[in-house]
């Protein structure tokens, strides 16, 4: 893994927020700290030892905080989320890049099974660099693919059958029906390795480097929420996670979990990655689960930015730190931020229920005001006729017209 020069003069650039503390702080004031960033305190969760190559950081959490209900057995669930780097430079055959990555994802995911992972999560466009900073559609667009045969779909439906296991799978689709449309896309596989269905990106970044709307579409899926063996799952990918509405659907849909498979880098977004998926469990009463790649990928063309800034080889360092967030806001500390990880949490669905009984969230929503006032907002602002004028530029462009003609 290749590292910025200028975050290699960071002495503590590989260390995450949490091993700064129990570094620099006493017992006592570090578990006060942990109890006001984190939340209550979680179990840890005894997992087999991973005995593989690759260098895997694994934690494991029980994450607690519910009530044993009288009338009501728990739901208790295994998630899991692995982060990971590319295996090969970004020069080498697309075909050996895709295999290699097969082959170290399929061992994680092996692993996961032997911790008993009910449901597993892969990062955003996981079996490929993140190539949508490059502007480049050679050769990248090649590994663009079909959301049920694919490659890493098939890898994926095999492993979800071997093991009983529901793995979201992060791809970037090419949609042979419909014009070979690309698509950033995730599949969701049953336990079986049936495929359940899939959620496309909603909501596509235009923010310094990711020229991903040069690649792909805004999804046209809406907000689906799998009814799995093991819960009710949705799927945020990545950028969305800056839209509460994105969030909400999910939740008036009815997810207990909901995924963020997300490639953010350490410049642009580091300080809100902590907060937004926290956010959004609390706000919408279920858990989130955020996935984040990890490493600096370097492509062997310059490219700019857009903001002045020299050209450049690389989209900056992709800083994993993948956490898990229950209904009542506490969190798992973040997995490393250079390093593959697995994180294992241990969690009970009925959690999400007891959280709307508590903080009566839902409960107090108000949609039907926000709904009327969103109705007007779009009408007034947002009403765009055939040539893409809303209806204030229409107006503007009316009254313009209008004092021409008299003159």
């Amino acid at each position: 893994m290749s590292i910025p020069t200028f975050e290699k003069m960071n002495p503590m650039f590989d260390k995450t927020l949490e091993e700064i503390l129990e570094k620099n702080l006493p017992e006592k004031e570090l578990a006060e700290v942990k109890r006001l960033i984190l939340g209550r305190e979680m179990q840890p969760l005894h997992l087999p030892s991973w005995s593989g190559s690759h260098d895997l950081d694994v934690h494991g959490y029980i994450m607690g905080g519910g009530v044993q209900e009288q009338l009501r057995p728990p739901r208790v669930v295994r998630v899991g989320l692995i982060q990971n780097s590319i295996v090969l430079p970004t020069t080498e055959p697309l075909q050996k890049q895709r295999n290699a990555l097969h082959l170290k994802i399929q061992k994680y995911v092996d692993y996961a099974a032997t911790c008993g992972v009910n449901v597993l999560c892969l990062q955003e466009a996981w079996a490929m660099p993140f190539a949508f900073c490059t502007r480049e559609k050679y050769p990248w667009c090649e590994l663009a693919e079909d959301a049920e045969h694919g490659p890493t779909v098939i890898l994926m439906r095999e492993l979800a059958h071997r093991h009983g296991m529901v793995i979201v799978c992060p791809i970037l689709e090419r949609d042979i029906a419909h014009g070979e449309t690309l698509w950033n896309t995730s599949v969701v596989i049953e336990k079986d390795g049936t495929i359940i269905g899939k959620q496309r990106k909603n909501h596509i970044p235009r923010v310094g480097d990711f020229n991903e709307s040069a690649y792909y579409m805004e999804g046209n899926t809406g907000h689906p929420v799998f009814d799995t063996s093991f819960g009710r799952i949705g799927i945020n990918i990545c950028y969305g996670r800056h839209h509460p509405q994105n969030w909400m659907m999910l939740g008036l849909n009815g997810a207990e979990i909901v995924f963020n498979p997300s490639a953010t880098t350490s410049h642009t977004s580091e300080p809100l990655w902590s907060i937004e998926a926290r956010n959004a469990a609390i706000a919408n009463s279920y858990y989130t689960c955020a996935i984040n790649r990890v490493g600096t990928e370097k492509f062997p063309h310059e490219f700019t930015s857009g903001d002045g800034g020299p050209a450049h080889h690389d989209f900056g360092h992709f800083y994993g730190s993948s956490y898990i967030t229950a209904p009542d806001g506490a969190r798992t500390p973040g997995l490393s931020r250079c390093k593959d990880g697995l994180l294992v949490c241990e969690m009970d669905l009925n959690l999400c229920r007891q959280m709307k009984d508590f903080w009566c969230l839902r409960m107090t929503q108000r949609l039907d005001m926000y709904s009327k006032e969103l109705c007007e907002y779009v009408e007034k602002h947002l009403h765009f006729n055939h040539t893409g004028e809303t209806t204030e530029q229409m107006k503007h462009s009316s009254i313009q017209t209008k004092k021409t003609m008299q003159k």
